[in-house]
């Protein structure tokens, strides 16, 4: 099926998840914008797969992503419900009402200033029904609505984002935000904290009547569906919502492909150890019950560790990022994000979510970790086997699942992407006759040269690899993470550009199933095990039971077993 865009469904969950995916998609936009003023023939990814078309009430084509989100009450800030693409819900009513209509308009909050820069660069609808907007074209040739400002793009600060919405640069469709009423974001009361909470939201046939009418509208629009990806809120109430989510998607859409993301802010403050507990536990009872509804399930967060006890958040040589705003963690969680779910994004030879989960789950070993190198750091003159080879025998990645460092361990399978190096990069540039210092340097292609690699460095595992030329867009409003030396292109120069700003960079992920997860499972269900629920009822009050926790604790360590380095991968 070469050349058709399998579609995927993403469903976010949550308000860090929101975060996640406001990077996210701006990414996948900007990528949008540089494939339509280019002249090469379209990228490798396809944008397809994420994406449908649509129509305004004025006639023109919409690009917008094929997305199902769902916050709480007082997360949108300025943003609307029902987005701004189409007619506003009041003036259909005064359409179809012939009668007296008296309005009563709540106050909104006033608009971010990225909200006020899409606004005005985007247009309006003028007085004779016309969209006045820039077009660019889908990766089938149509017109559509850009979604990415003209304008120059204001640089974002921690006092001007506030919630996920005040950097979002994306048109969403009307069917795509589902706001939960019965609790808020904000302050201290109608918290969702407790898995059980979120669990009974999809239980009362309001929320899941909603769920399942988005779910249909979206599904029945496809031609070849090959699954869904849900990013979903590991630390709170949201971990319950995601796994009844979960477990709807397998019970109506057998056979497809369920990818979930379990997401995780940090650093986590200890200080009050109620909600420390509470994260705990909602992560403990979201990996047991999300891998068993989920093809594959990925804990991602820049936390060290994922028990009662923080750790220092993780380190990449070349970022600079503040571990406790959400804005700056999402950004670097939602690029190893968009290098990740590359294979089953391919425009030609994609490796479908059905097969990539397969893949790496042998013999229930459902959770991965996930790794990566933001940037990959490579030099002007340097090549990819000259990297590698300096890499060779320890962890290249940063570990980015709060499983701790797998160094060491034994890999059982893993997928790795690397992204954004210029074809001149993949193969040794040394001169003819001139001695090779490894292997790697006698490789002709990137694809052979990471190949080799993974092979020499776990020769047991079960390898898939991939090297696209496509790197990974780091425009407005992602934040000023990098370090000085750095070019515009993402590459590591001896001395600082002046004044150079960075709009891609390179970027290598990796998806492994390795024995870490034996110690990290292992370790957080022996942890809480010591816990004396009884000092924690209100968690149990929330929908919770102990023998609820204990069978979720022996799930737990049911699941650590299978990760010992001695199993074998296969069924």
């Amino acid at each position: 099926m070469a050349g058709v865009a399998r579609e995927v469904l993403t469903l976010q969950l949550g308000h860090f998840s929101g975060f996640v995916g406001a990077h996210w998609w701006n990414q996948q936009d900007a990528a949008l914008e540089g494939q339509a003023g280019a002249k090469e023939p379209p990228g490798e990814l396809c944008p397809d797969v994420l994406y449908r078309t649509g129509r305004t009430l004025q006639g023109l084509e919409t690009y917008t992503p094929r997305l199902i989100l769902m916050d709480l009450k007082g997360s949108l800030n300025s943003l609307k419900q029902e987005g701004g693409l189409y007619r506003d819900r009041q003036l259909d009513a005064a359409i179809a009402w012939q009668g007296k209509l008296t309005t009563y308009k709540e106050e909104l909050s006033s608009k971010n200033p990225y909200l006020q820069d899409l606004l005005s660069a985007e247009g309006v609808l003028t007085s004779d029904g016309v969209w006045r907007v820039k077009s660019v074209p889908s990766s089938k040739g149509s017109p559509t609505l850009t979604t990415t400002p003209a304008s120059k793009p204001l640089h974002p600060t921690k006092d001007t984002i506030h919630v996920w919405s005040d950097f979002l640069r994306v048109h969403l469709h009307p069917r795509s935000i589902c706001m939960i009423q019965t609790y808020n974001h904000d302050g201290e009361e109608g918290r969702l904290e407790a898995f059980g909470q979120g669990e009974s939201i999809l239980k009362e046939p309001k929320y899941l009547e909603e769920l399942e009418d988005r779910l249909h509208f979206y599904v029945e629009e496809c031609d070849f569906l090959q699954g869904f990806q849900i990013l979903c809120d590991l630390h709170d109430g949201f971990s319950g919502l995601g796994t009844k989510a979960a477990e709807l998607l397998q019970d109506e859409y057998m056979g497809r492909g369920i990818v979930t993301w379990g997401l995780l802010p940090g650093p986590y403050n200890i200080g009050d150890p109620q909600k420390n507990i509470y994260r705990v536990l909602n992560t403990a009872f979201g990996m047991v019950r999300l891998a068993a509804h989920s093809s594959l399930l990925c804990p991602l967060s820049l936390g060290g560790g994922l028990g009662l006890r923080p750790e220092p958040p993780v380190s990449f040589p070349h970022l600079r990022y503040d571990a406790t705003l959400p804005f700056h963690c999402s950004a670097i969680l939602a690029t190893a994000l968009d290098t990740f779910t590359a294979p089953y994004r391919l425009r030609t030879s994609p490796l479908s979510m059905v097969h990539l989960a397969d893949m790496l789950s042998g013999a229930g070993k459902k959770v991965v970790t996930a790794g990566a190198m933001i940037p990959f750091p490579l030099g002007p003159n340097e090549s990819l086997p000259d990297i590698l080879q300096q890499l060779g025998g320890s962890s290249p990645w940063t570990p980015l699942s709060g499983c701790g460092d797998p160094h060491g361990t034994h890999c059982f399978a893993q997928s790795v992407v690397l992204r954004g190096l210029n074809r001149t990069h993949h193969s040794s540039q040394l001169s003819p006759g001139t001695p090779l210092p490894s292997p790697l340097h006698a490789c002709s292609t990137g694809d052979e040269v990471l190949a080799q690699f993974l092979k020499q460095e776990q020769p047991q595992a079960r390898s898939s690899s991939h090297v696209l030329l496509t790197p990974c867009p780091v425009v407005p409003p992602y934040p000023r993470l990098f370090s000085s030396h750095l070019s515009r292109n993402g590459l590591i120069l001896d001395d600082p550009p002046a004044g150079t700003a960075v709009e891609s960079i390179p970027v290598l992920g990796a998806l492994s199933s390795s024995s870490v997860l034996h110690s990290a499972l292992g370790g957080l269900a022996k942890e809480l095990s010591r816990l004396d629920l009884r000092r924690w009822n209100s968690f149990l009050e929330a929908g919770m039971e102990q023998d609820d926790v204990g069978e979720m604790l022996q799930e737990l360590q049911n699941l650590a077993q299978c990760y010992q380095a001695g199993d074998s991968f296969s069924d």
